[in-house]
């Protein structure tokens, strides 16, 4: 079994991970950032859209594909609520090979086809390709590695609650500048949503598995439902799922291990928006990790602090909104219009105390 002694090294080569190593390696750390896929943002598993804040780093990866102007959320009734929402569709494939590669410029070693297997504390045991056992002994390790992170379950945590998706890519009919969003009891525990991507589309649900098992009945209908308005054709080009985490924040520093990302539940357990939380905590986590390092006692307090601040308030109220949520799924009140306005980021009786 081989040995390395490294300052950080961070699982999951995602926009969380890949962002830490870049941060970390440009202040000098030694950075080893590993992931178990085959190729770094394959498959896609997003339906790809970022808010215009996280304009710069879309430049950066060369990653844009569409602008995005407004939603439109169409509530149980059929009614069409129309709200300016600016943002950007990206290919984020090309998204997260180009975090990687600017992790890589910056001089952090990003490496594929490796999974984690264990932790003891000190030491990590990662899985090559070749079916080696490679034993990496870090200052630090981070966790980056998704809602079902492995280093979180090898540290005890429990796991996170989820809500699970299933997405098609289809043809458009025509130019489409909007996102539609879709709340209905056939989605309970999440919604059906249309992305455009330039000559095509995302087309997806999520749901809740305690309520519906069966992602592909209702998906199947929404498809059928658009092609019938015509704004896609019946042909699916792709197919793609995951899971969303949506259980809010969980504590961030456990000793020598730090979470960001999915892994720390960044992710907005209503809309599913994930990429911003990801990109900022993982730069967040590497600079902190490099401040640490070099002597800052306070740094990895300040990290969790700082993201508690930014991203807390509005994870904590989503939560509330979905269990008040659980509370109608199967039931009448899921069907009323006002029922979905509390519990949709579009209306302001989301907002509302």
């Amino acid at each position: 079994m081989s040995k390395i002694k490294l300052d950080l090294l961070i699982v999951g080569a995602g926009p969380a991970g890949t962002a830490a190593a870049r941060a970390a390696a440009d202040k000098g750390l030694r950075v080893l950032c590993v992931d178990r896929r085959a190729q770094i943002g394959l498959p896609v598993q997003c339906a790809e859209f970022v808010p215009m804040p996280l304009l710069r780093t879309v430049h950066e990866t060369q990653a844009r594909v569409q602008e995005v102007a407004g939603m439109m959320t169409v509530l149980p009734s059929g009614i069409e609520h129309h709200s300016v929402f600016p943002g950007i569709m990206i290919d984020r494939g090309r998204f997260d090979q180009g975090l990687a590669e600017l992790a890589q410029a910056a001089g952090a070693e990003v490496k594929t086809r490796s999974a984690f297997v264990a932790w003891d504390g000190r030491h990590a045991q990662i899985k090559l390709s070749t079916g080696e056992i490679q034993e990496i002994e870090p200052l630090l390790l981070i966790a980056a590695d998704g809602p079902h992170s492995p280093v979180a379950e090898a540290i005890g945590l429990p796991h996170q609650q989820v809500v699970y998706t299933r997405q098609y890519t289809v043809p458009l009919s025509y130019p489409y500048a909007d996102t539609d969003i879709f709340l209905s009891d056939a989605f309970p525990g999440g919604y059906g949503w249309l992305f455009p991507r330039g000559p095509v589309a995302n087309l997806g649900l999520g749901a809740d598995k305690r309520f519906e098992d069966n992602l592909k009945v209702p998906l199947e209908h929404l498809h059928q439902q658009m092609v019938e308005r015509g704004i896609i054709g019946p042909e699916v080009l792709g197919r793609t799922g995951g899971a969303i985490p949506v259980g809010g924040l969980r504590p961030m520093i456990h000793d020598n291990v730090l979470l960001c990302g999915d892994a720390a539940g960044l992710t907005h357990p209503i809309t599913g928006a994930g990429i911003p939380a990801a990109v900022i905590s993982g730069e967040a986590v590497g600079l902190a990790a490099a401040a640490f390092l070099s002597g800052d006692e306070d740094a990895l307090e300040s990290y969790e602090e700082d993201m508690q601040d930014q991203f807390g308030p509005a994870l904590r109220r989503a939560v509330q909104r979905r269990t008040s949520l659980e509370a109608v799924w199967r039931k009448p009140a899921a069907q009323e219009d006002q029922v979905m306005r509390s519990a949709w980021i579009a209306f302001d009786e989301y907002f509302a105390a």
